[in-house]
């Protein structure tokens, strides 16, 4: 009877410890991966916004500045299933996001892009080669990355921070900037119940291009064209659910600033000034989904822990029953 306890003991104290390295580092790895075909929606809206927008005039659009204006901003991700990366099952995914800001009001566009980028599925990270990657800031052109295929176009985070995220530093691509900026652990939170934490990500005052605009927009309306130096600046805060690296809450204040050769900084003309936050629904949205996700992930690297002290104990008594029986074996001879 002794001895069939402890082999019973000994097999489940297998067993357990067995299924806990299988769920962990084999089953954790296969499903801990970012999907290949999103389909997600996310909106930010802004109060008090100075902004440059665009008035139809004619066939083109005028620009004009602004100001105390409500905008939202809509972004949608989906999954380019037919790029050479997208293999079924495969550790690459290719993304594409669309983004377009308008003015509440007049439904005036401020801006908008599509890109597409390809993305290790596992660090959620930018990746390259990227067959069917672009940027497209204007309609009908596409900037790609043919003269450094080896480089991600959109190097750093973009959606996303890794599974397990710790409390560390991470590089985060900012689209105006056109480079990953370190993002800081800041603290911990909690939104709508769920465990987060925060990152924050400054930039601050930097040249990010040169271009022709019209005289008027900058105060010299003698001068129909005139070459200004584009600068931009941001604080952004980002909450991130830690078990699953997803994005809960996003806010950022953001400045940029047209300036001539001869301007210095404040000097130049406003054409962006305000503060955008995904609302209330977005963020609800991604508290359930991270809980759905995280309690999915929960299965495979909280329950093997489990099984590993239930295998660990049951696997002890079961030594030392059969131990105990093999001594009082001997010693009733």
């Amino acid at each position: 009877m002794r001895r069939a306890l402890s082999l019973t003991l000994i097999g489940l104290g297998v067993f357990c410890i067995a299924g806990g390295l299988l769920l962990r580092f084999y089953a954790y790895p296969a499903l801990a991966k970012i999907p290949q075909d999103p389909n997600t929606v996310s909106v930010a809206q802004g109060s008090g916004v100075t902004a440059l927008v665009y008035v139809p005039q004619g066939s083109s659009a005028r620009p004009e500045i602004r100001q105390n204006l409500n905008l939202t901003s809509k972004t949608y991700v989906t999954g380019d299933l037919r790029a050479p990366e997208s293999k079924k099952n495969g550790d690459v995914v290719t993304w594409i996001e669309a983004s377009e800001v308008k003015d509440d009001a007049s439904n005036l566009t401020v801006n908008g892009s599509v890109r597409a980028l390809c993305l290790d599925r596992f660090t959620g990270e930018a990746v390259a080669p990227c067959t069917n990657g672009y940027l497209e800031k204007e309609k009908g052109v596409k900037i790609t990355n043919e003269g450094s295929p080896k480089t991600p176009q959109f190097p750093g985070y973009n959606f996303k921070l890794p599974f397990n995220t710790e409390k560390g530093t991470y590089k985060w691509y900012d689209s105006t900037l056109g480079a990953p900026v370190d993002a800081r652990f800041d603290g911990e939170e909690q939104i709508n119940g769920v465990d987060v934490y925060r990152f924050r990500q400054s930039v601050p005052v930097s040249k990010v291009s040169s271009r022709d605009v019209p005289g008027s927009l900058i105060g010299k309306p003698e001068t129909p064209t005139v070459n200004a130096g584009l600068y931009y600046e941001v604080d952004r805060t980002l909450w991130i659910e830690p078990v699953t690296g997803a994005m809960i809450k996003l806010r950022q204040w953001s400045k940029q600033e047209l300036r001539t050769s001869e301007q210095g900084p404040g000097q130049g003309t406003t054409v962006f000034d305000g503060t955008m936050e995904l609302n209330a629904d977005s963020v609800a949205k991604n508290v359930n989904t991270a809980k759905e996700n995280s309690s999915k992930l929960w299965l495979l690297t909280g329950l093997p822990v489990i099984l590993w002290i239930v295998g660990g104990v049951a696997l002890l008594i079961g030594i030392l029953l059969l131990a105990t029986g093999r001594r009082r074996s001997r010693h009733s001879f």
